[in-house]
């Protein structure tokens, strides 16, 4: 696969805790501040696919449930990385929680180590380290969390403005991660021609053309 162009700053990766309905409301807050301020935004649980919806239609389909779901996992896997990667330029990230949304964490670093310009929002005061967050999440954004969710979209324009590195070309990036782009860029590319946002039905075909493994008769 060629070196990817590099993603305009001003389509937002939007990451956090989407398990529970008030937090899936927050993350949408989130995201309709920035979409108000003129950003573009991915945001997982609208624009990607939610597991456990999937994962219903493809065992009604007569997939056994562990197949099903470790061949939606990879799917998802791959998508968010492709978005990460090859189409958002900047994150957001949401890191409210007893402890931050685990797989949130692994795309704040993935960001960080691509350069891209990333904010935290944080108005949870719970920690396990005497009232501070982990260093070594807290450092990803230099050590500046925002406590107030209105100010996200000026820190995020402040991010962009200060952002001098040069985007990682493709083919400089481990094998594993091109691997997972690749994947993630024929997923999204299917979607996109199929309308399959929010259709469960239509993700369930897109996932198992691409992901599911043979059929042994």
């Amino acid at each position: 696969m060629s070196d990817i162009s590099a993603p305009s700053p001003r389509r937002v990766y939007c990451a956090g805790p989407l398990f529970n309905q008030s937090e899936r409301a927050e993350m949408t807050d989130i995201a309709e501040r920035l979409c108000a301020a003129g950003y573009e935004v991915y945001l997982p649980h609208r624009d990607g696919m939610e597991f456990r919806h999937v994962l219903d239609e493809l065992i009604a389909r007569g997939w056994p449930a562990v197949t099903a779901g470790q061949f939606l996992h990879a799917a998802i896997f791959a998508l968010d990385v492709y978005q990460l990667v090859a189409e958002c330029g900047s994150m957001v990230w949401n890191m409210n929680g007893r402890v931050p949304d685990e797989g949130a964490v692994s795309e704040a670093a993935m960001a960080w180590m691509l350069g891209k310009p990333l904010v935290a929002y944080k108005d949870d005061f719970r920690s396990m380290i005497t009232g501070r967050d982990n260093p070594l999440l807290a450092g990803l954004v230099d050590f500046d969390l925002l406590v107030d969710k209105a100010h996200v979209t000026v820190a995020l324009e402040r991010a962009i403005d200060n952002c001098h590195s040069s985007p990682l070309g493709l083919s400089i990036l481990p094998p594993s991660v091109q691997r997972a782009v690749g994947q993630g860029s024929l997923l999204w590319t299917a979607m996109q021609e199929q309308s399959a946002q929010g259709d469960n039905f239509i993700l369930a075909d897109v996932v198992a053309e691409l992901f599911a493994p043979p059929i042994t008769r």
